[in-house]
């Protein structure tokens, strides 16, 4: 047997500590290997921290709601060999045992093994409310206020028909937002019976009842969000360039492909990997952009980790990555691009989906803004945000003269830290962007 130190490992760039929310197990509670065992926030993931060896927890160094950094041991676990197992050990301790006992133990274990039968019996029945519930699935249930009652009512996609964490936060999704009566506040200096409420941390933010007061309380994901935003802030000199880019051509061509693209490779066909193939080519171009800062140094990735920056249902923002997405065949990078949003909006980003980015874009025209200056997504130094496509009227050149017609335009905004690019490679970046969607047909 050894003792195996369990680290909390690191979640993605720039994530120096997380947040822990959940205990799964406790002290003398058995594990086996990739069964979680706590659950941890930060600012870019919730996610189950799953055990790389099977034993028993020994010893839990930090309580819920503790802050720990990269590296720092959570837990403590004492290994078995595959050819041990823990009956095995309890018996070795008690060779000295008196027959009486024995018997003792032998009777309470059959009498186990029959309730465990019996349970699975009751289990297995069609017309029985009795389930197992993971104790993942029983913390999120107690967290959101889910009753037994409801939360039986809920259909399980795991073996067996189980619920799994999934199914509880669809049903989240759907779910009457319930909050709780904090206490009567006071407005203007005058006493108010007004109900003031906290609202659920998976409610958006942007829930609001115009007939009653609400205090709704930051996630801790949103606390760390906020102070990585400061941070970056401090640490870089934003600066902007903006170019505007004729996509006429581009749109015609996805109109044209998208029934293709879903019929022959069952993908949606968006806007948001045309952009981002724009982008890594244009990224090849100017490979400095490529880089993260490193104090007075400067790291240059021959990789492209693209990061697209994806807004979630409650109000957060997390940034899946595209791992090396200037050598993705683009049906690749089509389907890559839809998985990765699908699993934010699902909840199910694992930690290696949201680190080593090297640069980040962010496609707010989804939402039909103009344009925007996006905050550099540390340590990277530059960000590119997408406006909405518009029509405009606009001067188109010929041969035999000038006429004005209706084009399909689109403002790219390219913020970087003027500390170490300058306007003109800034500038010249986002220029070629738009080159790239311009000649679109060419590149096709």
């Amino acid at each position: 047997m050894n003792n195996y130190p369990v680290k909390l490992p690191r979640m993605g760039e720039s994530v120096e500590e997380a947040v822990i929310t959940k205990w799964l197990k406790k002290v003398g509670d058995q594990v086996q290997v990739d069964e979680p065992i706590v659950e941890i926030a930060t600012d870019k993931v919730d996610s189950d921290l799953p055990s790389e060896v099977s034993g028993v927890i020994t010893e839990i160094k930090y309580h819920e709601k503790d802050v720990v950094s990269v590296g720092d041991i959570l837990a403590v676990i004492q290994t078995i060999n595959d050819s041990e197992r823990i009956p095995k050990v309890e018996e070795k301790k008690s060779v000295e045992k008196s027959s009486a006992e024995k018997k003792v133990e032998i009777d309470t274990q059959k009498e186990l093994d029959k309730q465990l039968q019996q349970a699975k019996t009751l289990i297995d029945s069609p017309r029985n409310l009795l389930r197992y519930y993971s104790p993942l699935v029983k913390s999120i249930a107690k967290r959101e206020n889910i009753s037994k009652r409801e939360l039986g009512s809920i259909m399980g996609t795991g073996k067996e028909g189980r619920v799994t964490k999934n199914d509880v936060l669809n049903y989240l999704k759907k779910r009457p937002v319930q909050s709780s009566i904090v206490s009567n506040q006071s407005v203007n200096g005058q006493s108010s019976s007004t109900k003031k409420e906290i609202l659920p941390s998976q409610t958006s933010i942007n829930t609001f009842s115009p007939n009653e007061n609400q205090l709704i309380e930051l996630s801790r994901m949103q606390q760390i969000t906020a102070q990585h935003m400061r941070e970056s802030i401090d640490n870089s000199a934003h600066v902007h360039s903006f170019v505007e880019a004729d996509v006429t051509d581009l749109w015609a061509w996805r109109e044209e492909k998208k029934d293709y693209f879903l019929k022959e490779f069952n993908q949606k066909l968006t806007f948001t990997p045309l952009l981002i193939h724009a982008i890594v080519k244009a990224l090849k171009d100017y490979p400095v952009l490529n880089s993260t800062k490193d104090e007075d140094k400067i790291q240059m990735w021959r990789s492209v980790n693209l990061g697209m920056a994806t807004a979630l249902p409650n109000g957060n923002l997390i940034v899946p990555v595209i791992k090396d997405a200037g050598n993705l065949h683009f049906v690749d990078l089509v389907s890559t691009v839809n998985r990765l949003a699908n699993k934010a909006r699902t909840n199910t980003l694992a930690p290696d989906d949201v680190k080593d980015g090297t640069y980040t874009m962010t496609n707010i025209g989804n939402f039909g803004t103009l344009m925007g200056t996006p905050i550099i997504h540390q340590p990277q130094i530059s960000i590119m945000a997408i406006g909405t496509i518009r029509k405009m009227p606009a001067i188109i050149e010929t041969p035999k003269g000038d006429f004005i017609g209706i084009r399909k335009k689109v403002i790219l905004s390219h913020s970087y830290d003027h500390q170490i690019i300058n306007g003109a490679t800034g500038s010249l970046f986002a220029k070629k962007v738009a080159d790239y969607l311009e000649n679109w047909k060419l590149e096709a």
